[in-house]
């Protein structure tokens, strides 16, 4: 009876009783075995863990100070805009930020007769001292915050009327933040039919009330000169029915 022996793909004869080659032969496989079981398993002695342990320390520290010098500005800008960027973004919108209102201050004024055209967006308003008009969420900007509209397209009072081309430059309408608020709720209803499909969304657009104080870059007249202009237009149509 002869049997077989499988080493690297080799197949070596030998009888039930090997001889004494086939027993070394034996020896060394099992030999070779035990190598390689350990040498899959080797982890190390203690000293080269400790130094496996600090050269990576090295490493990860010579990549901390890799990434903090590179990565630093980086991530400096994505984490927001800076204050050029904002100031640009808000004069492409129309208006720019003075600052926030003191609690001593009283910017608002009398009714005047005079009315200015003014563009935040893409939305034209036309407003008038003291009035308060709601727009589109303005960005950087909080509650109490003072503001110049510089989009002005138009202005007029009762004695003139100053149209821009498109933009009158030397005007200004002054405004305040009252509140941010959110408008009244829109529903969006989808349907198609015979396809058993229907959508039912809501929305509600955030808004941002203005209240108007002070209108400049136009001529106004005082309340004395009002009266005596109105006055004097009265007599005119009175003589003219008299006569």
């Amino acid at each position: 009876m002869f049997g077989t022996l499988t080493l690297r793909s080799k197949l070596v004869p030998f009888a039930q009783s090997p001889p004494s080659n086939n027993i070394a032969a034996l020896a060394s496989i099992d030999s070779l075995r035990c190598f390689s079981s350990r040498t899959t398993g080797y982890s190390g002695s203690e000293d080269d863990e400790e130094e496996d342990g600090s050269d990576e320390s090295e490493v990860e520290d010579s990549c901390d100070e890799e990434d903090g010098s590179e990565m630093g500005p980086k991530l400096v800008a994505r984490s927001g805009k800076s204050e050029a960027e904002k100031v640009k973004e808000a004069a492409s919108i129309g208006y720019s930020v003075i600052g926030p209102l003191i609690s001593s201050e009283n910017p608002f004024k009398p009714y005047e007769p005079i009315f200015a055209v003014v563009q935040i967006g893409s939305h034209q308003f036309k407003v008038s001292n003291g009035d308060s008009i709601f727009t589109e969420r303005l960005k950087y900007c909080e509650v109490n915050d003072k503001l110049i509209l510089n989009k002005v397209l138009m202005m007029g009072s009762r004695t003139e009327t100053i149209i821009g081309r498109p933009i009158l430059t030397e005007a200004a309408v002054h405004a305040v933040v009252e509140e941010h608020a959110l408008d009244a709720k829109v529903i969006i209803f989808k349907k198609k039919r015979r396809k058993n499909y229907r959508r039912t969304k809501g929305h509600r657009q955030e808004l941002t009330k203005l209240r108007i104080t002070d209108i400049q870059g136009i001529d106004k007249l005082d309340t004395s000169q009002l009266l005596r202009s109105i006055n004097h237009s009265l007599s005119r149509t009175l003589q003219r029915e008299a006569c």
